[in-house]
């Protein structure tokens, strides 16, 4: 369903977070920043092909992360009209102004499908993820 959040689950983060905290307190951080690193791959992708008349809806697209988990977030109550410009449907008195329906969106999850099609999600996470290991001085394999 459109709307939906897309998960991408690496099994073992907890566990890898936890031993990183362990080592410093800082570096869980570090992990999070490493993974806002590949949202911004989503976020660089769809921000240049969002219409502007202002350009608030294409900076309204941003990553949002805690140390666990990441996403990529756009609209909100500066730009209530985004997720019409993204999907469609109608709006307005009497619903007048109609968009087309896209179920997948024009502009998020086609950028989302590209980066993870095209491999650049997990080369990143997992360069990101390697980098943090090696600055807390864990061997990865």
């Amino acid at each position: 369903m459109a709307g939906d959040p897309v998960r991408i689950q690496i099994y073992g983060l907890t566990e890898f977070r936890r031993e990183l905290r362990a080592l410093d307190r800082g570096l869980p951080k570090a992990l999070r920043i490493a993974m806002n690193e590949a949202a911004d791959v989503v976020v660089s992708d769809a921000r240049p092909k969002v219409p502007r008349r202002t350009g608030k809806a294409a900076a309204s697209i941003r990553a949002q992360s805690t140390q666990t988990s990441v996403r990529v977030a756009a609209g909100g109550n500066r730009v209530p009209w985004y997720p019409w410009l993204d999907w469609g449907g109608r709006v307005g008195r009497r619903k007048a102004v109609k968009r087309a329906f896209f179920k997948e969106g024009r502009y998020l999850y086609p950028a989302y499908y590209r980066a993870r099609d095209s491999g650049r999600l997990q080369e990143i996470l997992g360069k990101a993820l390697r980098d943090v290991a090696d600055s807390a001085g864990i061997r990865v394999g």
